[in-house]
């Protein structure tokens, strides 16, 4: 019998642009984004560090651990601790986002068109 279950989580690249922003601060500018759907959560823009500002983010002391997809490292900029994250490591079925960060919504705006 075949297995049909779909995957837990799933990776889709695609070359919408995706832009994020801080009022008026560009931190990152893409064509080259990977969504992430995962049950439970809103999808996510992962972009390459190439496009993303990263003279702007310094490295949070915050650190989580996804069982899914790895441990997390984060980045904030200004006062908004912990806006983005990455995982420098992840798990082997999610190496397609090794070293790109993905942005918090609630802490900086993110534009898909």
């Amino acid at each position: 019998m075949a297995d049909h279950t779909a995957p837990r989580i799933s990776l889709q690249p695609h070359t919408r642009r995706v832009r994020i922003l801080d009022g008026d601060t560009m931190i990152a500018d893409t064509h080259n984004a990977i969504e992430l759907r995962e049950p439970g959560y809103p999808p996510r823009q992962y972009l390459p560090r190439d496009d993303v500002r990263m003279d702007l983010l310094t490295p949070s002391e915050t650190v989580t651990h996804c069982p899914f997809k790895g441990d997390t490292s984060y980045f904030s900029f200004d006062e908004h601790k912990d806006v983005a994250w990455s995982y420098e490591q992840p798990t082997q079925e999610m190496q397609a986002i090794a070293g790109r960060l993905a942005f918090d919504a609630d802490k900086a705006t993110e534009i898909v068109e």
